[in-house]
């Protein structure tokens, strides 16, 4: 046995040692360079599509209390904001007018990508008969995944100290980033069959969605979930309507064990959609002890599948129907930031 291997026991159903002891990218290590080529030679039009939202929507904090829109800030030169800076000041033979600015991100506000490190599982990995805090792979919180006690050490609003304080030692999303995240995209439009209409999509109604629209899911596709949940936020303007947005358009079942069956029998790579959260965001009652996030634990936890959530794919999906197409190559690499748990993306889908 591989020395490795930090589990006794894995989740069943889970693809854990399936990609090596050690792997950290799950699914993604299906992203060959023939399932790259495959992408590529859907790229017919040279059409391309921007995929992400403006960082600064959904706007407010309606969606998550936690989660902020981004804040712009110039940076400092000789102790003044380093905006429309004139160099003259500092040198009158100089004619250079400079602009330098920083941000507060919260990563996972907009359009962003879930890393194998976002949600994980109390399961007994080690066999002892107590569950402890694990993710993908058996990799242990407070050992592989860090961060503080102290609450004054979190959070990234007021007066933040600049330091960081938590790190996903593996599983971080730099892992999808040197993946690059290209390959082929397949767009299952729910919103062209449903509308606006809040749906939680199940097995069943999901298959008959594909049927009628001929689209069909191979391993190593990326597949993206049209809903119409992402329009909503561009025609609210900042301002989300989180009532409404409660009631409208299409989520999946992530208590559906018959999907979450075909997600693991697709062999699809990654998850996306327009909405908030992929699933029912809360999840449909079930007795016992479960997850909150079931179609998460499956995806991230078991499958090391990662989830894209708040993408803007609207005009990509009227171009694909509008065309009788489903498949594009997909280009979605999230920031190369060590430690990050999630990350934005501005993915881009070529036609």
């Amino acid at each position: 046995m591989n020395t490795g291997r930090r589990w006794k026991n894995r989740p069943a159903g889970s693809t854990w040692g399936d990609f090596g002891d050690t792997d950290q990218r799950g699914r993604v290590n299906l992203l060959t360079p023939e399932r790259v080529r495959l992408g590529i030679a859907e790229a017919r039009e040279g059409i391309a599509f921007c995929l992400s939202l403006p960082l600064d929507l959904p706007g407010g904090n309606v969606l998550n209390p936690r989660r902020h829109p981004p804040v712009l800030r110039p940076t400092l030169r000789n102790g003044r904001p380093n905006m429309n800076y004139r160099l003259d000041q500092d040198d009158p033979d100089l004619t250079d007018v400079i602009n330098d600015d920083a941000v507060i991100l919260h990563l996972q506000y907009s359009t962003q990508w879930d890393s194998l490190a976002h949600v994980g599982q109390l399961f007994d990995a080690d066999a002892d008969g107590v569950p402890e805090a694990v993710f993908y792979n058996g990799y242990r919180a407070g050992t592989d995944v860090v961060g503080p006690q102290d609450a004054a050490d979190a959070g990234a609003v007021g007066n933040v100290p600049a330091r960081s304080t938590s790190r996903a030692l593996a599983l971080g999303v730099e892992n999808m980033a040197i993946a690059c995240m290209q390959g082929r995209g397949v767009m299952i439009d729910l919103h062209a069959h449903l509308g606006r209409e809040r749906v939680v999509v199940g097995y069943e109604r999901l298959m008959r969605v594909l049927e009628a629209d001929q689209v069909v899911v191979e391993t190593g596709d990326m597949v993206c979930l049209h809903t119409g949940f992402a329009q909503m936020l561009v025609e609210m303007g900042g301002k989300p309507d989180g009532a409404l947005l409660d009631r409208s358009c299409a989520v999946l079942d992530g208590r559906d064990q018959r999907l979450l069956q075909w997600i693991t029998d697709s062999g699809l790579v990654s998850l996306i959609a327009d909405n908030y959260a992929v699933e029912a965001h809360p999840a449909t009652s079930q007795p016992g002890c479960c997850a909150a996030l079931p179609l998460h634990e499956h995806c991230l936890f078991k499958l090391g599948v990662n989830l894209g959530e708040i993408w803007y794919l609207s005009d990509l999906a009227g171009w694909l129907r509008a065309h009788g197409r489903s498949r594009f190559l997909l280009t979605a690499p999230p920031l190369r930031l060590p430690g990050a748990v999630g990350s934005p993306a501005t993915p881009v889908a070529t036609v």
